[in-house]
């Protein structure tokens, strides 16, 4: 049993894992928004929104170099601290948005879903919930 296991293996070694999350870490702060299947987008989740936290103040030269090991890129780097963290300075998370599709893999038949940065002053909605009409007690 897995009690208290955090993460997902994907079926692969800890080093080919850690390369997965880093390229497509990369691709999505390159492009904004990449299509990838529902497990991997939910794990890559809170390691960008991780990345991003630490480019919110603009650059620093240590969460700078911390953020060149992680990403294969660095344009993306730069652009990470100069464009992405500055936009979302005044946010206190939740900067990116998973969708799922309602279309399937061709080949294996796994759920797809839509990863994406936030825009720079989008909101993200909260389900509403219908409002509870409490019933009146017969007057005696």
């Amino acid at each position: 049993m897995r009690h208290k296991k955090a993460g997902r293996k994907f079926k692969r070694s800890p080093e080919h894992r850690r390369m997965l999350l880093r390229n497509l870490a990369t691709a999505l702060l390159e492009h904004g928004k990449i299509t990838t299947t529902v497990p991997k987008a939910k794990e890559l989740q809170p390691y960008v929104e991780k990345l991003i936290t630490s480019a919110k103040e603009g650059f620093k030269l240590d969460p700078f170099r911390r953020s060149l090991a992680v990403l294969t890129n660095k344009e993306v780097a730069y652009k990470l601290f100069h464009e992405i963290g500055p936009r979302f300075s005044g946010r206190p998370g939740g900067y990116t948005r998973i969708y799922k599709l309602a279309k399937v893999r061709q080949g294996d038949a796994a759920e797809m879903a839509v990863i994406q940065l936030l825009g720079e002053n989008e909101a993200i909605k909260t389900p509403s919930r219908p409002a509870v009409v409490a019933a009146e007690a017969p007057a005696s």
